[in-house]
C-alpha cells in the first residue's frame, strides 16, 4: 500500500521528557497527546504517523514509556506521548507521581487534542473512557486508532470500528489503523493535522 509523505511532520523531533509539572515546557503553541493501554501499538503509531520510525522507543516490554515525553513537530506544534497503562510495571511512588503530571497537562492551554491507541483486537476498554473523560471532549478533539487492524479479517475490523464508534458516539471518532499494511495513516495524518489547526 503506497504511504502518503509525511511532509507536515518530516521534522518531527524529540524535545524534552517530563516527570513533574515543573519540567513541562512552556505552555504555548499546540499539542495533541497521544495515550494507549501499554502493548497497544502506541510507539508505532506515532513513528509511523510521523514518518520517523525511530521517534517513539518500540520495546517487547510493556509499558516502557515513564515519562511524559514531548516531540516537536514543527515550531510551535508538540506530539504529547503519555505513559502507557494497564500492564507497566512501575513503583507505587513513580504511579503516585503521574496523576498531578497528567493534571497540570490536561490544564494547559496548549492541549488541543488527544489520540487515543486501542488495539483493534481488545476493543474500547474501560480505562480507554477514563482517558476520554480526563481529555473532556467537550473541550478538545478525541480520535481513536484501532490499532493492528491487520490482525484482523476483514469483517472484524469492520465490526470492531462499528462497536466502538457506537460505544464512544459523539465523544471520539474512531478509525482502523495498521503500522504494518499503512490502513488508516493518511486519515490519521488528517486527523493530527486538523487538531494542530
Amino acid at each position: 500500500m503506497d504511504r502518503p509523505a509525511a511532509k507536515s511532520f518530516s521534522g518531527a523531533r524529540f524535545l524534552l521528557s517530563a516527570a513533574a509539572p515543573p519540567h513541562l515546557p512552556p505552555d504555548h503553541g499546540v499539542e495533541v497527546a497521544f495515550a494507549g493501554r501499554s502493548n497497544s501499538g502506541k510507539s508505532s503509531a506515532i513513528n509511523t504517523l510521523t514518518g520517523r520510525h525511530g521517534l517513539a522507543r518500540i520495546s517487547k516490554t510493556p509499558g516502557r514509556t515513564r515519562l511524559i515525553n514531548f516531540f516537536e513537530l514543527q515550531p510551535g506544534a508538540r506530539l504529547v506521548d503519555l505513559p502507557g497503562y494497564g500492564y507497566a510495571e512501575v513503583s507505587n511512588a513513580e504511579r503516585a507521581g503521574w496523576p498531578p503530571l497528567l493534571e497540570a497537562l490536561r490544564r494547559r492551554s496548549s492541549l488541543r487534542g488527544l489520540f487515543l491507541i486501542i488495539d483493534a483486537r481488545r476493543g474500547v476498554q474501560d480505562e480507554d473512557r477514563e482517558l476520554i473523560a480526563w481529555a473532556d471532549p467537550s473541550l478538545r478533539a478525541v480520535h481513536v486508532l484501532l490499532t493492528k487492524s491487520d490482525k484482523l479479517k476483514r469483517n472484524e475490523a469492520r465490526a470492531a470500528q462499528d462497536k466502538a464508534r457506537t460505544l464512544l458516539g459523539t465523544d471520539a471518532t474512531v478509525q482502523l489503523f495498521s503500522s504494518q499494511d499503512g490502513e488508516g495513516l493518511a486519515d490519521g495524518r488528517r486527523r493530527l493535522a486538523a487538531m494542530l489547526g
